[in-house]
């Protein structure tokens, strides 16, 4: 499998294993994942330097879609829901580097590495549903 493949595969996996920790990764929530891997191999085709950045990019652009579609994701496990302004939704950082990080905005905190919200130490939460019902 050359670079390109293997970097798309990774970030494959490691969405999915966000999105599972989530309770997300139902068939239409991995179809954005299969949407974003495959646009972002023609991304990546085009500038083959960017290989390292895919990870990081595929999360956003399923973090974007959920937005659209369903609510935010993944929650913040770090501040309060009570917060007057309401839970938010992690950032990925850096927006576009490697080994991108799932960070508190708010509170300038690294909750985990990309793939890593369902290791020991993370927090993870569905889209934005207060009654604990996960995307769709």
């Amino acid at each position: 499998m050359d670079d390109l493949e293997q970097a798309l595969h990774t970030a494959r996996a490691l969405v999915l294993a966000d999105l599972a920790a989530g309770d997300v990764a139902r068939a239409e929530v991995v179809s954005l994942v299969e949407e974003s891997v495959s646009h972002r191999r023609w991304w990546v085709e085009q500038w083959p330097e960017g290989a390292a950045y895919v990870a990081g990019l595929v999360a956003q652009d399923v973090q974007d879609a959920l937005l659209e579609r369903y609510g935010r994701w993944p929650l913040c496990p770090v501040c309060a829901e009570d917060r007057p302004d309401g839970p938010h939704a992690l950032e990925v950082e850096p927006e576009l580097g490697p080994d991108p990080h799932w960070v508190c905005g708010k509170a300038g905190v690294v909750v985990a590495a990309v793939g890593s919200l369902g290791s020991p130490g993370s927090g993870s939460r569905g889209p934005d549903s207060r009654g604990g019902q996960g995307a769709a």
